[in-house]
C-alpha cells in the first residue's frame, strides 16, 4: 500500500528538504504552509502520517492546536512533531496530546526516516489488531477440497491483486463475506482497513449518514462514514440489494469519482477505496422490478463471483464439519470429538438451507451440548431429527430392523444398496474414490450400482 505523508511547515526550505527525503524512499507527499492549508489537505484526503511543525508563522493555529484537531478527527493517524525551538516542555505537551514522536531541527535524514517507518509500522499493527479482534469468531478462508470451491479460490487469487470491483452472489450463509475478506487479504490493500456495511440491517433513513458521514462546523467531520473509514482499503456493501434507491443514485457518483460530500457539508472528500458487494438476490430481476439501479449494477459487477450453496458441494461437508469442530474446541477449550461415518453420511444427506453457517452452528452446539464421554464419536442418532431422518436408512439400522426377517439374498441386496448409498454420499458421488474405498474396480462398481438401481444423484433412493 502506498503511503501518503502530509508535511506542515511554514519554511519552504524545510518542506522541500523533507519532501525530497521522503520521495526518494518512495513515499507520496503533500505540503502545507499554514493551518488553513493543513486542515484542508487533511480533510480532503486523509494521509497515512503527518509531519507537523510546532511553531508555524503567519498561521491562525500553531502546531499543538492543529495536533489536537487532527487527533480529535482521526485518532489513529500518527503525527510526528518537529521544531527548531523545541524545549522539553513542548515535546512533552505534544506527546501528551497524542503525537507519535518529537524531533528537533536540524535533524538527520536517517533519523527522520527511521521514525517515519516506525510510526507507519505501529499504525499498521494497530489496525491489524483491530481487524483481528473484529474478525474473532469469523472465517478467514473458504474451506473445502472439492473442485467447486477450488475453482472459486483460484478465481479469488486472480482477481485479488487487481483493483477491480467484485460482486459476490450466493445464498445466505454460503460464505460471501468470507470470500470478500479473502479478496482483501490477498490484495495490495491488505494492510489497509476492511469495512463491512450490512445493508440488510440498516434503517433506510440511516444509510447516507453511514456511507458519507456527518459534517459539523468549519468543515470538521462530526462523524466519519464508512467510505472515509475505508480509505486505502476495502469497503464491502453486504446484501447491497437492500440499499434504498435514492442512496443507490448517490453512491453511483461516489464510485465513479471516488469523491463525496458528508451530510450537511459542502467540502468534497476524496478517498481511495475498493468497493465490493454481496447479494443473495438476482439483481437482474431487481432491476426489471425497478428496485435496483442498472447503472449501479454495472459499476459493482465488474467481476462477478458466485459462491455455491453447501448442498452443491456435498463433498466438502465432512472436512468442513471437522474444521468447525476443531475451531470450536480450540476457542471454547473443549475436548475435540470425532464424527462417525454414519453421522457424516447424515450430514451429507441433509439439504442445509442455512448453508455453511448452519453447519458451523450445529457443530458448535453438538460439541457443547453432547452427552457422554468426550472420547465417544458423534453418531447419526445424536444429531437433530431434522438431519438424522434424512440419512440413508443404513445409518438408522438396529438389531430389531426388518432386515432380519428377509431371505439372505434380499437382505444382502438391501445391505449393499444402503452401504453403497452411504459411501457415495461420503465421497460426494465420486465413483473412483468410492470404488477405491470399497476395494472394487471402477467398472465393477458401476455394474453393481446399476444392478441395485443406485444412482449418484437419485435422492429418492436415500431414506
Amino acid at each position: 500500500m502506498e503511503h501518503e505523508i502530509l508535511i506542515v511547515d511554514d519554511e519552504p526550505d524545510i518542506r522541500f528538504l523533507v519532501e525530497g527525503i521522503l520521495n526518494d524512499e518512495g513515499y507520496k507527499t503533500r505540503t502545507a504552509a499554514n493551518s488553513d492549508q493543513a486542515l484542508a489537505a487533511f480533510r480532503t484526503n486523509r494521509p497515512s502520517l503527518v509531519i507537523l511543525d510546532i511553531w508555524i508563522q503567519n498561521s491562525k493555529l500553531d502546531g499543538i492546536e492543529l495536533l489536537k484537531i487532527m487527533q480529535a478527527e482521526e485518532p489513529g493517524i500518527p503525527i510526528l512533531m518537529i521544531s527548531g525551538h523545541g524545549t522539553i516542555e513542548t515535546a512533552v505537551a505534544s506527546l501528551r496530546h497524542g503525537a507519535y514522536d518529537f524531533i528537533e531541527k536540524p535533524f538527520q535524514s536517517d533519523r527522520l526516516l527511521v521514525v517515519v517507518q516506525r510510526a507507519l509500522e505501529a499504525d499498521r499493527l494497530r489496525r491489524e489488531n483491530a481487524e483481528l479482534r473484529m474478525r474473532a469468531g469469523s472465517e478467514a478462508s473458504l474451506f473445502g477440497d472439492g473442485p467447486t470451491i477450488a475453482a472459486i479460490r483460484s478465481q479469488i487469487d486472480r482477481v485479488a491483486p487487481t483493483n477491480s470491483r467484485v460482486l459476490i452472489t450466493g445464498p445466505a450463509g454460503s460464505g460471501k463475506e468470507v470470500a470478500a475478506r479473502m479478496l482483501h487479504a490477498r490484495s495490495r490493500r491488505a494492510e489497509g482497513p476492511f469495512i463491512a456495511l450490512n445493508c440488510a440491517t440498516l434503517a433506510p433513513n440511516r444509510f447516507e449518514e453511514e456511507l458519507f458521514g456527518l459534517e459539523g462546523e468549519n468543515g470538521q467531520p462530526m462523524r466519519r462514514g464508512v467510505l472515509e473509514r475505508a480509505h486505502r482499503g476495502t469497503l464491502l456493501l453486504d446484501e447491497v440489494a437492500d440499499m434504498p434507491l435514492e442512496t443507490q443514485g448517490k453512491i453511483v457518483r461516489a464510485l465513479q469519482d471516488q469523491t463525496f460530500e458528508r451530510l450537511g457539508g459542502t467540502t468534497r472528500v476524496k478517498v481511495d477505496v475498493r468497493v465490493m458487494a454481496t447479494t443473495n438476490r438476482d439483481l437482474q430481476t431487481e432491476i426489471i422490478g425497478q428496485r435496483f439501479r442498472e447503472d449501479l449494477y454495472y459499476r459493482l459487477a465488474v467481476v462477478p463471483l458466485r459462491i455455491p450453496s453447501l448442498r452443491e458441494r456435498r463433498e466438502d461437508i465432512p472436512g468442513l464439519a471437522r474444521h468447525f469442530l476443531e475451531r470450536c474446541a480450540s476457542s471454547a477449550g473443549l475436548p475435540l470429538r470425532e464424527l462417525s461415518v454414519d453421522a457424516l453420511a447424515a450430514l451429507q444427506a441433509y439439504e442445509w438451507p442455512g448453508n455453511a453457517r448452519e453447519l458451523r452452528n450445529l457443530m458448535e452446539r453438538m460439541l457443547i451440548m453432547m452427552p457422554g464421554n468426550s472420547n465417544d464419536p458423534i453418531r447419526a442418532d445424536m444429531l437433530p431429527t431434522t438431519i438424522s431422518q434424512g440419512a440413508p436408512s443404513m445409518t438408522r439400522l438396529n438389531s430389531g430392523a426388518d432386515v432380519m426377517s428377509l431371505p439372505l439374498r434380499e437382505a444382502r441386496d438391501l445391505f449393499e444398496t444402503q452401504y453403497l448409498q452411504v459411501q457415495l454420499l461420503r465421497f460426494g458421488g465420486n465413483i473412483s474414490r468410492t470404488a477405491n474405498f470399497v476395494c472394487m474396480e471402477r467398472s465393477a462398481l458401476h455394474r453393481k450400482l446399476k444392478q441395485l438401481g443406485v444412482t449418484q444423484d437419485d435422492r429418492s433412493q436415500i431414506g
